[in-house]
C-alpha cells in the first residue's frame, strides 16, 4: 500500500464519529504505565552502556595484532561510529526515563489536588474507587471541531 494511501486512510478514520461511550465508561488513568515505561528506558540505558563497553573491549586487541592491514583503520572507524550511536541512544534513554517518571509524578500530584479540592464531600466514594470526575466522551467531536475552527 502506498504511503499516501495509508495517510488518507488515517484521515478518513479520524473523520468518523466516535463510538458512543458505554453508560458505565469513565475516564481513568494510572501512573503505572508511565512508571513502567520509565523503568524500561532506564534498563535500556544501562544495557546500552554495557554493550558499548563490551564492544570497546572486543576491539582492544585487534589493532596491535593486525598492524599494516587496511581493515584495521576501517574497523576503528566502525567502532567509533557505533560508540557514537550507542552514546546517543543512552542519552535519549536517560532523558526519557526522567521525563516519563516526571509525568507519573505530575499525574499523581494532579489526582491529589483534585481529591483535595473536593474536601470531605465524597470520601466514601473515593475510598470505594468511584471516579471523582466523569468525562462525556461523546463531546469529543464537538471539541475537536471547535479547535479546528479556531485555527
Amino acid at each position: 500500500m502506498p504511503y499516501a494511501q495509508k495517510w488518507q486512510e488515517l484521515f478518513e478514520l479520524a473523520e468518523r464519529p466516535p463510538v458512543p461511550p458505554r453508560a458505565d465508561a469513565h475516564l481513568k488513568h494510572t501512573t503505572g504505565p508511565w512508571t513502567a515505561a520509565s523503568g524500561a528506558a532506564a534498563t535500556l540505558r544501562t544495557s546500552t552502556e554495557k554493550s558499548r563497553r563490551r564492544l570497546r573491549s572486543a576491539h582492544a586487541g585487534v589493532a596491535p595484532g593486525a598492524v599494516g592491514l587496511a581493515a584495521v583503520a576501517e574497523l576503528a572507524g566502525v567502532l567509533e561510529s557505533w560508540e557514537e550511536r550507542l552514546a546517543a541512544v543512552r542519552g535519549e534513554c536517560d532523558h526519557l526515563a526522567g521525563a516519563l517518571l516526571g509525568v507519573a509524578r505530575d499525574m499523581g500530584g494532579t489526582d491529589d489536588a483534585v481529591r483535595a479540592s473536593f474536601g470531605s464531600g465524597d470520601r466514601e466514594g473515593i475510598a470505594a474507587g468511584r471516579p471523582l470526575l466523569r468525562c462525556d466522551l461523546g463531546m469529543l467531536p464537538e471539541l475537536v471541531k471547535g479547535r479546528r475552527n479556531q485555527r
